[in-house]
């Protein structure tokens, strides 16, 4: 949306007494303005939201970081392959997936949009490879890809695909959406052909986080409530249905409720886990003190990350981290929220609902609140395709952040303030030059 100088001036206008006012208010006080006032002001702030986003973002990334180089030195010394392997290998997927996010914050939401249909059919592609030769079985789940020297997970690659392609189909119908067929065609049968490849390859705790995604974005655009009732039972039905059909998973489901009760067996790692969690206290052990690291704790530096994470930095540092997750989500929300498009609305909802889905389902297994699904910690855990992504994924909510009307409006203002500085200093370098040329010629 196009803004005059005229708009532009009169938000800056806007901005300038409301800071004023601001100053003149806390100067009656004493200086100082109460904390639910300077928090609300600061809320106010055209880029508040943007920051919300990039600040917990590249804070969880070095977070991140830290505790995978912590968790993976001794296994991977103890492999042959060099203490430092994995930790060299996240921080070159980290280094593209902020390449990544940097590009897709620049996208216009009109681009993200045209690329929808060709990034779901890429997915798609991906993920019906893994049922090929190229397909790679890891714990029991075949949803890994083999590229050459390259190692996938085309389902998380799906999971922002997914939710672009839905926003896009949803809002391109956004004036039929009265029609509870036209909400759903053709949004659920493409949501069933991703779900059905990804719970095709055994991983429940993927397609979990990808049913929760689908029915966060339903909400969000007004389906009808019993369309949940009925939602809930098929997802009770096939989640039952996933459990029984692989004993490792039943054994699961019966034991995270009292994982002590074997736990040399299938409580294994929910027991190691809290003893994790446990060791660490208020305060923590120190970073890079972890015991359970040392062959005791299975996947310490991917799956079950924040049991490391909560015994080297404490009981203080974990509850910073979910502080720090709890500001992404609350930024992605208010994205939702404050959005002017019904695109921006659902694809920022969709992708917010994805990240906080797979944050309580991965901490839920590390606490032993819920049984063990096997998904990464987001923007924590090692794993390259789904650093990349998650990266990618946080770029698409800053640029939405970056088109909020306020956030817009800012922008422009600067941009013409910046240009105006920039034309000034070149007529003033002129007006030197004129005025060195009319002195020599004097001179002379």
């Amino acid at each position: 949306m196009a803004v005059t100088s005229r708009g532009a001036s009169t938000y800056r206008a806007g901005l300038v007494d409301s800071a004023a006012a601001s100053r003149g208010a806390a100067a009656r006080r004493g200086g100082r303005l109460p904390a639910g006032r300077a928090v609300a002001r600061l809320l106010e702030r055209p880029l508040t939201t943007y920051y919300l986003i990039i600040i917990p973002a590249v804070l969880l990334l070095a977070v991140g970081l830290g505790e995978v180089l912590s968790a993976s030195s001794v296994i991977s010394y103890a492999q042959g392959s060099g203490s430092y392997s994995v930790f060299v290998r996240q921080a070159l997927w980290a280094g593209l997936g902020l390449v990544a996010a940097v590009v897709a914050a620049r996208v216009p939401p009109r681009v993200l949009r045209g690329a929808s249909w060709p990034l779901l059919l890429g997915a798609v592609t991906l993920l019906a490879l893994t049922y090929t030769a190229l397909g790679w079985s890891v714990n029991g789940n075949r949803n890994w890809l083999r590229l050459g020297g390259l190692q996938l997970q085309p389902s998380e690659m799906a999971k922002p695909a997914l939710i672009l392609w839905g926003a896009s189909v949803i809002a391109t119908k956004e004036r039929l959406l009265h029609s509870w067929r036209h909400l759903l065609l053709p949004f659920i049968p493409g949501c069933l052909l991703v779900l059905a490849l990804v719970l095709g390859q055994g991983d429940a705790g993927t397609g979990l986080v990808f049913m929760t995604a689908i029915l966060g974005m339903l909400f969000l655009v007004g389906v009808p409530r019993w369309f949940f009732g009925v939602g809930a039972v098929a997802i009770a039905a096939g989640v039952a249905g996933l459990v029984a059909a692989r004993p490792s998973r039943m054994q699961r489901v019966l034991t995270f409720t009292d994982p002590f009760a074997h736990p040399d067996g299938s409580g294994y790692q929910a027991v190691h886990s809290i003893y994790a969690l446990s060791t660490g206290g208020w305060w923590g052990v120190g970073l890079g003190a972890s015991r359970e690291k040392w062959g005791l704790l299975p996947e310490a530096n991917s799956d079950f990350i924040f049991a490391i994470i909560g015994e080297e930095l404490g009981f203080i540092g974990a509850l910073v981290v979910l502080g720090l997750f709890a500001l992404l989500g609350y930024a992605g929300l208010r994205i939702a929220a404050r959005a002017d498009t019904l695109f921006i609305r659902l694809a920022a909802g969709g992708i917010t609902i994805w990240l906080v889905a797979q944050l309580i389902v991965n901490v839920g297994a590390a606490l032993a609140l819920l049984p063990i699904a096997g998904v990464p910690l987001p923007l924590v855990s090692a794993g390259g395709s789904s650093l990349l992504t998650t990266l990618a994924a946080v770029g698409v909510l800053a640029g939405f952040a970056r088109r909020e009307p306020g956030a817009r409006l800012y922008l422009q203002a600067r941009r013409a303030r910046r240009a105006r500085r920039a034309r000034e200093k070149a007529a003033e370098r002129r007006r030197e030059k004129q005025a060195d040329r009319t002195g020599s010629a004097g001179g002379e």
